[in-house]
């Protein structure tokens, strides 16, 4: 059964695609984002969407690992606007790191999967290669693209695979000068030694965020729930 929205004629399984996309417009726009830290940027998905459907124009900085995305992600990049990429990893610590590459690439990551990643998605996680990567800290990131850029109010949105709450902490007190940022949120851990999302949770609100919505991203998967994107803003910018 489809619904009737506005003048738009909504699939269900587009429903929670099209209200993430207007949660993120109103906190641009409410907030004043002036910059987008894209992490884990893979093919570009996210910013294309916030150029093409949030109708986002400032600075997106987008961070991919993946050296044949990385680089793909430059050549299109050249001739967009605004559109900054840098091959890293973000992690706790700058240094270097051994990265699984999957056959699905999306779902490639610093840690393993589990043994209910392999049975619920056994031919997208095989692991193709492995490939050293360069780490890098999101506060490391923060103070350099602050100083050519200019921004002062970012948003940061991170979809690493298991590694989210990781980049988050190696942002170090520079967190503090994000106005709202995106994580995704594990329900069913697909990777190991990855936090459970109440965890997540209580670290941003420790570091002064409140929830502001949950974006169920796990199509296919119904009815369960796997995965979830979760934003948080920022209390001193509410």
């Amino acid at each position: 059964m489809e619904q009737l929205t506005g003048a738009r004629i909504v699939s269900p399984e587009n429903i929670g695609r099209l209200h993430g996309e207007e949660h993120i417009r109103r906190v641009i726009a409410e907030f004043g984002v002036d910059c987008v830290f894209d992490v884990g940027a893979n093919a570009g998905q996210y910013a294309g969407t916030l150029r093409e459907r949030v109708g986002y124009s400032g600075p997106i900085i987008s961070f991919e690992p993946i050296p044949h995305l990385a680089q793909e992600l430059r050549i299109s990049a050249a001739s967009a606007k605004n559109w900054y990429i840098q091959e890293a990893a973000l992690d706790r610590k700058a240094g270097r790191a051994r990265l699984q590459v999957t056959r699905d690439e999306q779902f490639s990551s610093l840690h393993n999967i589990s043994t209910l990643g392999r049975s619920m998605f056994p031919n997208h996680v095989e692991v193709s290669e492995e490939v050293e990567v360069v780490t890098s800290t999101l506060a490391e990131q923060y103070r350099y693209w602050q100083e050519l850029l200019g921004f002062q109010r970012a948003f940061l949105k991170i979809d690493t695979q298991g590694n989210d709450l990781a980049v988050s902490d190696g942002a170090g007190e520079c967190l503090q000068e994000f106005v709202a940022v995106q994580v995704e949120l594990a329900i069913k851990k697909l990777y190991e030694d990855v936090p459970d999302f109440s965890d997540v949770i209580s670290f941003f609100q420790d570091h002064g965020f409140e929830l502001s919505a949950f974006l169920p991203n796990n199509e296919g998967r119904f009815p369960l729930l796997l995965e979830t994107d979760c934003i948080f803003v920022n209390q001193k910018y509410a």
